[in-house]
């Protein structure tokens, strides 16, 4: 049957007593479906045009009233449903957009690639379908759709083809390429292909020819913002110090009201010009006070400055106008820490709420309060935010162990884990970290049983293979029970570097100095830790090659002053004097 028209009125009644949320979008967020008052409009006009049976009625509807309710989900969910079967174009329009808003991109491109089917002539439609396509590596089929834009009087984004590009396979990077160049002798004069041109150059690191290639994009549209862009970043890559951003200069002395290219301009100048950066993003500030981006950006050059009072000025601001901002409060705590007002650091670590920022602030705060004595506070501290966060309880007692163990207190740190292993028996994680802390304090036997614990668990455990072997190597005679566990591990894990040093120590310990010299240098080369400087130190120094020990042990202590283990190396086989 047909559309009729009582639907509308009644669709306006339902709505209206269900009540729309007062808030409206901002301006920055995608853009919503359209509303069901527009709807409503378009079913009223095309209400004896529109042909649906009668059981796509009540769905239809209540989808309606789930988008008017900002019940986007729900919505969703019934027109993906309705659009293939009813095969209307305005219903599957609104599917794709509403999947497109709701960054369901499965959906979204089930019911594009359908809109674009029922109407081939919408380009709106086809530059939906090869964003999408573009965006899920489907370049091949997006470039085809935006070809049939172009040769509509469209204009696609072909430099949405460029991204990933250096991730592609060679077959499908000259694929690629082809289908480029082909189009831009179709249309020779569309920057918009140049500049894809040049950024799959410069992916491939061809940054010469990449900048050649938007020289007729400067020819014929000289403030093309992506060509500005994309060349100074090529000249910075090119380190071409002249004239760097003399075209960005120019388009911003013809139109200074180009705010968004003087934000990729101020960008650009964070890697070479600190302080015309913070000029920009100034200017920027100025002209948007309310802009907590803005504001965090100028904070973290000022603080990189060491402007630390001013960047703390920026940080309270953001606070003030976005409460909710962790970044701030952590970047707050950090100045703080560096001007030694260690309470106001703590006020601010310990107000960051899981994120980005939570391990971190927490690794902070916990190394501050044992610096300063206080370790039942630390401990109330950790026990609070387990209570606060259960579903956060294993990360939490490893942010509380590891801070312990950065103190060297490892009864402590055991006590600890005993309980986090009671409330956790089969966490990998804490049992190893036991394991290292019974180490730490000579208890080798514990330490065993936790790493054979793990292993039963886990057989295949590299870590605790490695761990368990090159113990065994370095602090008994079990070298033969030493090598199997540290074979095991190399084989699981045979490009990690510390296992090649445990392997190459495991040779020494057993007399093999040649093959432990070949995994030692191995293990060097990959992870020059001080800990492997050591060990090759010593295995070269046994070997006579004095000066080459010497050399490695002197630029792990230039790295690490003071390390105890090279320092322990030196003094045992009497380079001690040699070493100071």
């Amino acid at each position: 049957m047909r559309y009729l028209l009582f639907y509308a009125a009644l669709l306006t009644l339902l709505t209206a007593c269900a009540g729309a949320p007062s808030r409206q979008p901002a301006e920055t967020e995608p853009m919503v479906p359209a509303n069901s008052t527009e709807v409503q409009q378009e079913v009223q006009q095309e209400a004896v045009l529109r042909p649906f049976p009668d059981d796509s009625l009540y769905p239809l509807l209540v989808a309606e009233i789930a988008l008017r309710r900002r019940d986007y989900d729900t919505a969703l969910r019934h027109y993906m449903e309705l659009a293939p079967r009813l095969r209307d174009r305005e219903i599957s329009a609104q599917a794709a957009r509403l999947a497109q808003y709701l960054r369901k991109d499965e959906e979204a491109m089930a019911a594009t690639a359908l809109w674009v089917q029922l109407e081939p002539d919408n380009r709106g439609a086809r530059l939906a379908l090869a964003n999408l396509q573009a965006r899920r590596g489907m370049r091949t089929e997006a470039l085809a759709q935006m070809a049939v834009v172009a040769r509509a009087g469209g204009a696609p984004n072909f430099s949405a083809l460029a991204r990933g590009f250096e991730q592609l396979g060679r077959a499908d990077q000259d694929q690629l390429l082809a289908g480029v160049d082909a189009l831009r002798e179709e249309f020779p004069g569309n920057t918009q292909l140049l500049v894809c041109k040049s950024l799959m150059l410069a992916a491939l690191g061809r940054r010469q020819q990449a900048l050649q290639e938007l020289q007729p994009v400067f020819d014929s549209e000289p403030g093309q913002m992506q060509a500005l862009v994309l060349d100074a970043s090529l000249r910075q890559e090119l380190d071409l110090n002249q004239g760097i951003y003399e075209r960005i200069k120019a388009a911003l002395r013809e139109q200074p009201e180009r705010d968004q290219l003087r934000l990729q301009y101020a960008r650009l100048l964070t890697r070479t010009d600190l302080s015309e950066a913070r000029r920009q993003f100034q200017l920027l500030s100025d002209k948007s006070p309310e802009n907590t981006d803005l504001l965090l950006s100028l904070a973290l050059i000022q603080r990189d400055l060491g402007e630390l009072d001013a960047a703390r000025g920026k940080l309270e601001r953001m606070l003030e106008l976005d409460p909710g901002r962790s970044e701030a409060d952590y970047l707050l705590g950090q100045i703080a820490e560096q001007q030694q007002r260690y309470q106001d650091a703590l006020k601010h670590f310990m107000r960051i709420p899981p994120g980005p920022n939570f391990t971190n602030a927490n690794r902070r705060l916990g190394r501050m309060l044992l610096g300063a004595g206080q370790r039942e506070l630390h401990s109330e501290h950790f026990d609070k935010l387990r209570k606060q966060y259960p579903h956060l309880l294993a990360q939490l007692f490893v942010l509380e162990v590891e801070s312990l163990h950065n103190q060297r207190l490892y009864g402590i740190s055991t006590e600890v884990l005993d309980r986090a292993l009671g409330a956790l028996p089969e966490q990998t994680d804490l049992q190893y970290l036991r394991s290292i802390a019974w180490e730490k304090q000579g208890n080798l036997t514990r330490m065993e049983a936790d790493l054979r614990a793990i292993l039963l668990r886990e057989p295949d455990n590299a870590t605790a293979l490695n761990a368990l072997g090159y113990t065994l190597a370095n602090r008994t005679r079990r070298f033969q029970e030493a090598q199997q566990l540290i074979e095991r591990a190399l084989q699981l894990e045979p490009d990690e570097p510390a296992i090649l040093d445990s392997f190459g120590w495991v040779r020494y310990r057993l007399g093999d100095r040649e093959q432990a010299l070949e995994y030692l240098r191995r293990a060097y080369h990959m992870f020059p830790d001080p800990e492997v400087a050591a060990h090759l130190g010593e295995v070269l120094w046994s070997l006579g090659k004095a000066d080459e020990a010497m050399t490695i042990w002197k630029t792990a202590l230039g790295e690490s002053p003071g390390h105890e283990i090279v320092l322990e190396t030196m003094q045992r086989l009497g380079a001690g004097d040699q070493g100071s």
